[in-house]
């Protein structure tokens, strides 16, 4: 967009989903910026007002920074699409696609991009010898991974090292999801790569204090995850992770700035999945990325503000 036609911006932050709090540190931030480049910023929380009740004609454009499901799933941008408003990251399409596990996957593979061994778990016809008998033709070994199909940031995520484990935790998921997925447990570094605009910013190594990077490692001072940047793999592997994720981004359509994250095993990557709304905290990858490739935070997010756009 021209941001000579960019007076009033809408930052949508909160909502209902169990990422919330980061949401709302998130999108604070981003209206902080985005006042600090002159910007006419207001908020607004799908939480205590409906979509609806947004005005269009005071608004140029929106900037979402929700997260998680009904914010990243294409259920806002199906609203803010209604509604005839420029916003930024991803569409419809490419966030429903994204947000689901096991469609992301099958994009993942279409394109031949490596992605661990899988299979959906789904609460009406779970079976203990049906998943047992799946994992044993998919030459699953463990541990096993299994988290809901649409959460962001590590919820929900349970890592088992054995059959009892593994069935506790499906059973205790499936109390409050109705789709699940198995995944086989990767080893290796943590690499997570930033792109913006069909441009990768970067890649950077994560070595969580935690047994992985989940939402506490993610979020918290206190896990002390420690941030590499550059990641520290051989220049080749790190130019080839960089083309990895654009071309992620490209396959499923994603829009201004998304996140992928892999693990690197035996001189593999394998793409566990990619983020169409990834954080903007203090203690984010993607500003961190973005910082270290000579980008501000304050142009960081000016420049995912002024690629919004509708139909996207």
């Amino acid at each position: 967009m021209n941001k000579k036609k960019i007076k009033n911006v809408l930052v949508v932050l909160g909502g209902t989903s169990g990422e919330r709090q980061v949401s709302i540190e998130t999108g604070k931030a981003c209206a902080k910026a985005l006042k600090k480049k002159g910007y006419k910023v207001s908020i607004f929380d799908p939480k205590i007002k409906h979509f609806n009740l947004i005005n269009r004609n005071k608004i140029d454009v929106i900037f979402n920074a929700l997260h998680g499901r009904d914010g990243e799933d294409g259920v806002a941008q199906t609203y803010f699409e209604y509604l005839n408003i420029p916003y930024t990251h991803s569409g419809v399409i490419s966030s429903y696609n994204a947000m689901n596990k096991i469609i992301s996957k099958e994009i993942f593979i279409q394109n031949k991009i490596k992605t661990p061994k899988y299979f959906p778990i789904i609460a009406s016809n779970f079976n203990k010898s049906e998943i047992k008998k799946i994992i044993s033709k998919k030459k699953i070994n463990f541990p096993v991974v299994v988290k809901p199909i649409n959460e962001g940031s590590s919820l929900g995520v349970k890592i088992c090292k054995n059959q009892k484990i593994l069935f506790k935790s499906t059973k205790y998921l499936l109390k409050k999801y109705n789709e699940l997925i198995l995944e086989e447990y990767i080893g290796g570094q943590e690499i997570q790569v930033a792109v913006i605009n069909n441009n990768p910013l970067g890649a950077i190594e994560l070595i969580p204090k935690r047994l992985f990077y989940d939402y506490k490692a993610k979020y918290t001072k206190k896990a002390k995850t420690e941030h590499v940047m550059p990641a520290r793999i051989p220049k080749k592997k790190y130019n080839e992770v960089l083309k990895i994720a654009k071309k992620t981004h490209t396959a499923l359509k994603c829009k201004g700035v998304t996140r992928s994250d892999f693990k690197f095993f035996k001189n593999n990557f394998y793409l566990l999945e990619i983020n169409t709304q990834p954080g903007m905290t203090n203690l984010s990858l993607v500003p961190e990325i973005a910082n270290y490739s000579g980008l501000t935070f304050e142009n960081l997010v000016e420049r995912i503000l002024l690629d919004a756009s509708t139909n996207r």
